[in-house]
């Protein structure tokens, strides 16, 4: 469970909420004493792909907070408006410039103590060109052995990591879900 509360205020008449079980409910509820609003807090998707050139994988060296400086596969916040795959797509060519074709939906990742949900996608990379955005301090090719394994950013970029290397050993890629324990991993 999330040990903190993120809504304060009724986004629909400004009053301070509180947070109570409302009637024919079953949690606590950032609910407004003023106008009756209940505001509910759902986990936000973060998006991403697992790029492949020949048999290197693509990672982006962050260039933001949390975790500046270490490596990431490129992903982040669903935007509304977009699919988990325009999302995907759009994160790998804002954070690396690479040109990929998704080749389906790869790792489902529940982040319960952070509050959300990762989904990375196989992507095939369309050429090794890469042109990093201001997210990114560097995009690099690693083949599984040079992979910076003590200076990955999240869990489920190791996660997803781990699987694919596993995986490809049978040419076999399911979807693989999981659920990632309170540790290092923060929020993209």
């Amino acid at each position: 469970m999330l040990s903190h509360r993120r809504i304060q205020f009724c986004r629909s008449c400004g009053t301070h909420v509180r947070y109570f079980v409302p009637q024919d409910d079953n949690r606590e509820r950032a609910s407004c004493p003023a106008c009756g609003t209940v505001h509910y807090e759902n986990p936000l998707a973060v998006v991403g792909t697992l790029p492949v050139w020949m048999s290197q994988v693509l990672l982006c060296r962050r260039n933001i907070e949390p975790r500046f400086g270490l490596w990431t596969l490129p992903g982040g916040f669903l935007e509304l408006g977009e699919t988990t795959e325009q999302g995907a797509l759009r994160e790998t060519t804002e954070e690396a410039g690479a040109q990929i074709e998704l080749q389906g939906l790869y790792t489902v990742l529940n982040v319960v103590h952070v509050g959300q949900v990762h989904l990375y996608y196989r992507a095939r990379m369309l050429g090794p060109h890469l042109d990093p955005g201001p997210e990114t301090i560097e995009a690099k090719l690693f083949d599984e052995q040079d992979i910076p394994w003590d200076k990955l950013a999240f869990e489920t970029v190791r996660t997803t990591l781990r699987c694919f290397f596993l995986d490809r050993q049978s040419s076999h890629f399911p979807v693989r879900c999981a659920d990632i324990a309170s540790g290092f991993t923060d929020s993209p």
